[in-house]
């Protein structure tokens, strides 16, 4: 990573303002659509900051001489840099510093948890100050970027001739098709559904993550040479020996976890139980409701089981569909909710209810095989489990029913199983997980890597993307080695 800090002008911008002055602005506040009207469409719920906002925020930013905040980013930004770009008005410089490391700025800007990662690691935050803005500074350089400049091809190096394919055109695929493309080879991408973009688009609605950021991201790798190829699925439309026979000399594996989890109760057959992921595929991707072809069932209320970031999205969904009531049904209390805190707040405010401590034990069916009520059993928080979080534990005898025409269960997701069972002599896991070095991301396959769910079996994009950079300068590596 090249390192500015010692140029004159972060050393005179660092000369500014003391480090009380800095640490005494308050963080920026995001400016968001009001709830009462973001329900009624699909438009984006967070409205970004002004120019004036950013550089105030950015200001905030110290400039450490041992910045931790990278150390917290799995993809590696150099954060002061950008930071301190957007500090002194350069935002264009700001944007072009992100995208030395990473591919989907707009994206990441958007959806990765921050807080849990790179802002955790701020400097405030040990000064028991909120921490600089990273998340909101990292949107407003790319949105800036989008909304000023022609996109720009980062630095790259000279075609090589080699051919490199990449299964998935998830953020683990995307990032390591720009890494690899930077590098000189000749990436295709070839995505199994008929629009680009994986989780991104099928997985995360609109009124967090547009469509048109996710297209603009990918049209900038098309930019850098990436080809991309839909509706291809590579274990039925293509092999991985048919990939050796058109030529590819390495093969990175970003295929997900696509494949839903259910609780294994009673009554989860009845029509109108469903996963998140049916549930988010059909309108975020097929416009059901919307415009498309595809169905979708709706109701009056609907329940979502599950505390994680897309259990908060069916639920909003489930709003913006025209449910009446959307309760959240978490076995734990909301402390230990997996989702994000601004999610966590955003659906409260769009007028989402909680049932925590509450899970759900049978689906009750009508007499046509619909589902029609719930039981819930009620649980007290024990001591901490594996995951270091408190176990819940049933009340005996504290069960309620409580009357539903839709349940979504967004309890978790595993991997899309074709890829891995398709290939002769893979090594997977019991989770159906590729196994992989974790170091270079390589499997027992010398020429096949993976990364993603794939391998974790469900984490952030950020992870993802993490794992697609690991992944292309270690295939890299062996390649030139070759």
């Amino acid at each position: 990573m090249v390192d500015s800090r010692n140029e004159q002008w972060r050393v005179d911008l660092r000369k500014s303002h003391t480090p009380k002055e800095r640490t005494a602005i308050e963080r920026v506040v995001m400016p968001q659509l009001d709830p009462k009207y973001r329900i009624t469409c699909n438009e984006e719920v967070n409205e970004g900051i002004s120019e004036e906002q950013a550089v105030r925020e950015a200001t905030r930013c110290l400039d450490c001489a041992n910045p931790q905040c990278v150390t917290g980013c799995p993809v590696g930004i150099n954060i002061p840099k950008f930071i301190k770009n957007i500090e002194r008005g350069h935002f264009a410089d700001a944007a072009a510093a992100i995208k030395e490391t990473s591919s989907l700025p707009a994206v990441c800007g958007r959806v990765c948890p921050q807080e849990k990662q790179c802002e955790s690691k701020c400097i405030h935050v040990k000064m028991k100050h909120p921490a600089v803005a990273i998340g909101y500074l990292e949107r407003f350089a790319a949105d800036w970027q989008r909304n000023h400049c022609e996109q720009e091809v980062p630095k790259m190096a000279p075609r090589n001739g080699i051919k490199i394919a990449v299964v998935g055109s998830g953020p683990s695929g995307l990032s390591f098709a720009g890494d690899m493309a930077k590098k000189g080879y000749s990436v295709t991408v070839f995505e199994a559904l008929h629009e680009i973009g994986g989780v991104l688009k099928y997985g995360i609605p609109e009124f967090r993550l547009p469509n048109a950021i996710v297209d603009y991201e990918i049209d900038g790798l098309r930019k850098m040479g990436v080809d991309f190829e839909k509706d291809i699925i590579i274990g039925k439309t293509l092999t991985y020996d048919d990939l050796h026979e058109m030529g590819f000399k390495g093969v990175f594996v970003g295929s997900g976890a696509g494949f839903p989890r259910f609780m294994d109760i009673p009554g989860e057959n009845l029509k109108g139980v469903m996963s998140s992921n049916e549930y988010l595929t059909r309108i975020n991707l097929m416009k059901a409701g919307r415009g498309g072809d595809t169905p979708v069932m709706q109701g009056n209320t609907i329940a979502v089981i599950g505390g994680g970031n897309t259990a908060m999205d069916s639920t909003r969904t489930a709003l913006r569909m025209g449910a009446k009531r959307v309760l959240l049904v978490y076995r734990r209390s909301e402390a230990e909710m997996p989702a994000r805190r601004e999610e966590v707040g955003h659906a409260k405010e769009e007028g989402v209810e909680f049932f925590t401590l509450h899970n759900p034990i049978e689906y009750i069916g009508d007499d046509k095989g619909f589902v029609k009520a719930m039981r819930v059993q009620k649980m007290q928080l024990g001591e901490p489990d594996a995951s270091g979080r408190r176990r819940p534990v049933p009340i005996e005898g504290a069960i309620e029913e409580i009357p539903v025409d839709i349940v979504i269960v967004a309890v978790g997701v595993s991997p899309n199983q074709l890829v891995p069972s398709s290939i002769k002599g893979l090594e997977v896991s019991n989770r159906h997980t590729i196994v992989v070095n974790d170091d270079t991301m390589q499997s027992n396959i010398a020429d096949l890597f993976a990364g993603g769910d794939i391998v974790r079996g469900g984490a952030t994009v950020i992870l993802a993307m993490g794992d697609g950079r690991k992944a292309a300068q270690h295939m890299h590596e062996v390649l030139s080695q070759k």
